[in-house]
């Protein structure tokens, strides 16, 4: 008898038993709803599908009565383009101080214990002290995105630059490469990806 560590289910089992979990909760979420709605035709907390699909037509292929804008993408490419502003700012920040952090020990010792403070800081709990120095408009929105994802960017970049073998820095310095050489041919290079 096979052990069933050792079981690995065929491709097809597979694509059913991930479907499985999501044709459960739909099941259960289809009884809550209807009990609710039974109690209480108005009830908002758990709508019928038929209201969802209206509240989709509404939101996506009806056109604002207000605006004439398409709400649904109107509101989605406006959060696309605040987490795409605050992945790109992250990235560089991160690119910077994990390339520093990583391949200068000076510069680790004395920046580490804050970025690692940072990360642990849940990002929403600053989000009052932003909309007071920023305001409530987009700027807020994309620092609290740069908050949240920047440190530990940083605390991985860190990690892969210390990986780098110390046989490279070696063969670096031995052909004649001075800090700035090693950092911008030897670290980032390997870092960028």
């Amino acid at each position: 008898m096979r052990k069933i560590i050792n079981l690995q289910p065929q491709p097809m089992s597979r694509v059913l038993l991930g479907a499985l979990p999501l044709l459960a909760m739909l099941f259960v979420y289809l009884i809550a709803s209807d009990a609710r709605l039974a109690a209480n035709s108005a009830d908002k907390l758990l709508p019928g599908f038929d209201a969802m699909f209206r509240a989709i037509d509404r939101m996506a292929f009806t056109p604002s009565p207000r605006t004439g804008e398409y709400l649904l993408w109107t509101d989605t490419a406006a959060s696309l383009l605040r987490l795409l502003s605050g992945a790109v700012l992250s990235a560089v920040i991160a690119l910077t101080f994990g390339l520093f952090c990583g391949a200068l020990p000076a510069v680790r010792a004395f920046l580490s214990p804050l970025i690692t403070t940072l990360a642990l800081i849940p990002p929403l709990a600053i989000l009052p002290i932003l909309f007071i120095c920023f305001g409530l408009g987009e700027v807020s929105k994309v620092v609290l995105i740069v908050i949240g994802i920047t440190p530990f960017i940083i605390r991985d970049l860190q990690l892969q630059a210390m990986a780098i073998p110390h046989e490279q820095l070696i063969k670096a310095q031995t052909l004649g490469g001075h800090s700035g050489q090693i950092l911008w041919r030897v670290f980032l290079p390997q870092l960028l990806p």
